[in-house]
């Protein structure tokens, strides 16, 4: 396994920086407008990438976390056929990264959000992203785009994943979805997150079964849907990693469980950090694990110094089980 990051970078010395702290391959975000990734871009992007001494594996596909971020809102609003003209742009992506050998998207399905009440105070005064249900009210109120129902959820996702599953499979391409964060109960905001359960994200990649179809698999997330993460989450793991559907993994811990959880560094919450990754890595997983979410600290660089301790807790572990690909 590698050490991996999707955190943006702001410049050529944060790839640098990268490189030093021992992260080998990276989620990337080729420059410009995603409707113009070609080959020329996207080979381009992935020789400077490599010029760091650094692998890209991976990039994101135009598609936000609500319609109001803009990238391709009409595929989760079911709306043709604008979402048609938005599909071609993400299947004419896929077919780019076969041509300059990025070897997988990622993407995410989401209608209403990432969703998060007040951050709660952690280690030594850092600041946790949180979500706490008894302070969110059970009535949720709609969303401004109408409601959808669980078939119509359904729906959407299919006609997606019938537009874009035979052209990776003809590419060779992985698609890794991202399950939706965090678990909220049926028609919240009027909608239900069908992929905010494990039999969610199950029913998922049985849709046009594929070696190409599968999971951006945040670990954290994955913990917020369950009773008791401290138990449930290696079966988990074990299930999907067996099925060869997990293509990258968000490395990260959380205390609590569902609908009351903080997000916390990897060292401190509930889940057994090191017992993941043997079971990564006993279910042949060969791919990224990477920090998400990391607790906001204090001074210059926050964000930056705070992943890079979670570089350095992801590089022990691999290398404690003899797991370290470099």
């Amino acid at each position: 396994m590698f050490v991996g990051t999707q955190y943006p970078q702001r410049s050529d010395d944060d790839y640098r920086v990268l490189s030093q702290l021992g992260v080998t391959h990276i989620n990337g975000y080729p420059p410009g407008n995603p409707s113009n990734w070609n080959y020329d871009v996207l080979s381009q992007y992935r020789e400077k990438i490599e010029n760091f001494g650094l692998s890209l594996d991976m990039i994101a596909l135009p598609m936000g976390t609500t319609p109001n971020d803009g990238q391709s809102p009409n595929i989760m609003l079911g709306i043709s056929p604008e979402r048609d003209k938005e599909i071609e742009v993400c299947i004419n992506i896929i077919r780019a990264c076969e041509q300059a050998g990025i070897p997988a998207v990622k993407y995410r399905l989401f209608l209403i959000g990432i969703l998060r009440t007040k951050p709660h105070v952690g280690r030594g005064g850092s600041i946790r992203s949180s979500f706490y249900w008894d302070e969110v009210g059970p009535e949720g109120g709609s969303n401004e785009w109408g409601d959808v129902s669980e078939e119509e959820y359904w729906e959407r996702i299919t006609y997606f994943l019938d537009a874009t599953v035979p052209q990776a499979n003809s590419s060779k391409i992985k698609l890794a979805c991202h399950p939706h964060d965090p678990y909220t109960p049926p028609g919240y905001k009027g909608v239900t997150r069908v992929l905010g359960t494990v039999d969610g994200m199950k029913r998922f990649i049985k849709i046009n079964e594929s070696p190409y179809h599968g999971l951006n698999f945040c670990q954290g997330t994955v913990s917020e849907m369950l009773e008791n993460p401290a138990e449930e989450i290696y079966d988990i793991i074990e299930w999907f990693g067996k099925r060869k559907k997990i293509f990258n993994v968000h490395f990260r811990n959380i205390q609590g469980k569902k609908l009351a959880f903080e997000e916390t560094f990897p060292d401190e919450g509930v889940v057994d950090m090191v017992k993941c990754a043997k079971l990564y890595k006993d279910v042949g997983y060969t791919g990224m694990l990477m920090p998400d979410h990391s607790p906001k600290i204090s001074g210059e660089n926050q964000s930056t110094v705070s992943f890079a301790f979670c570089y350095g807790y992801i590089r022990g572990i691999l290398q404690s089980i003899n797991a370290l690909n470099d």
